[in-house]
């Protein structure tokens, strides 16, 4: 967070301060580039061997399995999402599909799973992936078609997943399928090591801003009964819950990138020679810049109000999370297209940090949840939790 105002508020202790101020000062020294070029794939594997080796990994799983507090605490991962995100939009997206991919086990894994893969995820040892988006089946879960088959020694599952970040680069995916023959109907969430026979990445595709995506494909795939995370039937229960942890988080990378976006945007105004002063001088730059200010500001107190309210209050957060969320990915939007038109033919350029920047913040509207289902779930929420109204 890089409004010295905004760590003041009362939504954040002095471990967060601390937290705030190292994370900072290790991006600036590690971080010096987002623009990459070569192998997206090697420089994923590259990043989370970095943040693992750094110690930043233990925020994605808890104490007692090499993280850093005894639960995951939604504040310190937005600080450090808004950070990385500043500073490297890959390197916050290698961050959050640590804690993304593993946060299933950590809320709801047997002690078995949670020994088996946590303290490798917070070293960095082990890439963890979120497989739940399917072909015909995004934001509308109950359209999920992969089915997981009771045998007499655990599940075979077939189906088809896709959009699945660390795509092919993963070492295990947590994987959401609709059970048959079981103890319980609905989904249930299972861990499947990337190794596992019948399962394989059948396609790789590109996206605007390059990181590793694709398709799993799972024929006759057979796993044993303790790779189930939870209850049969607890599926959506265990997706919801790992989205209300991250999804909040999603607008703090917003933020990051924005507050970067900005960073470069005054920077080029005041340097910008402009009849006869600089850009910075005319009142419709001055607008621009109050503007994008304000709405920083405001998606800061959304994103950590819902985050707050998770870590202090122990309440869901369907709503506030959504909120900022929505918020702050179509602020971000806003911001980052005004520095681009700020800068100019340069704002446009392939290989410009502002352009990175342009391709960067637009997935972020779109995963876990697109804007359109953000506001239908805070208008749901609005209505069932009304009390009073006008009269009829």
């Amino acid at each position: 967070m890089f409004n010295p105002d905004s760590l003041r508020l009362p939504f954040f202790d002095e471990g967060h301060h601390a937290l705030h101020d190292a994370a900072h000062a290790w991006s600036a020294e590690h971080l010096t580039n987002r623009v990459h070029h070569g192998s997206v794939d090697a420089r994923c594997q590259e990043l989370t061997r970095l943040l693992g080796d750094a110690g930043w990994l233990r925020y994605c799983v808890p104490a007692a399995y090499g993280g850093m507090f005894e639960e995951l605490d939604s504040r310190s991962l937005c600080l450090m999402r808004q950070t990385l995100g500043y500073y490297d939009g890959l390197a916050d997206f290698a961050f959050v599909m640590q804690g993304l991919g593993s946060g299933p086990i950590s809320l709801f894994g047997s002690e078995a799973l949670k020994q088996k893969y946590l303290p490798k995820v917070a070293r960095g040892d082990m890439l963890a992936a979120f497989a739940l988006s399917e072909p015909d089946a995004g934001s509308d879960v109950a359209a999920m078609t992969t089915r997981a088959t009771r045998t007499a020694s655990g599940y075979r599952i077939n189906g088809v997943k896709t959009w699945i970040s660390n795509a092919d680069i993963a070492d295990f995916y947590t994987v959401f399928a609709r059970v048959e023959n079981d103890e319980a109907e609905g989904v249930t969430a299972f861990v499947v090591d990337a190794n596992t026979p019948g399962l394989a990445v059948t396609e790789r595709f590109d996206v605007c801003a390059p990181h590793p995506i694709g398709t799993l494909t799972f024929t006759d795939c057979d796993i044993s009964v303790e790779q189930r995370i939870g209850m049969p039937g607890q599926g959506f229960k265990v997706a919801l819950q790992n989205l209300d942890v991250f999804r909040a988080s999603v607008g703090a990378a917003a933020l990051g990138f924005a507050e970067a976006a900005l960073d470069m945007g005054i920077a080029r105004a005041t340097s910008r020679p402009m009849f006869g002063a600089t850009l910075a001088d005319l009142q419709i730059t001055q607008a621009a810049i109050g503007d994008m200010s304000t709405e920083i500001d405001a998606a800061t107190l959304l994103v950590y109000r819902a985050a707050w309210e998770r870590d202090i209050l122990k309440q869901r957060t369907t709503r506030s999370a959504a909120m900022a969320k929505l918020f702050a990915t179509e602020s971000a939007q806003r911001i980052i297209d005004r520095c681009v038109q700020l800068h100019g033919g340069l704002g446009v350029k392939v290989g410009h940090p502002m352009e990175m920047l342009y391709r960067e913040i637009r997935a972020l509207r779109i995963y876990e949840g697109a804007t359109e289902v953000q506001q239908v779930v805070i208008a749901r929420e609005t209505m069932k939790n009304k009390t009073g109204g006008v009269q009829k």
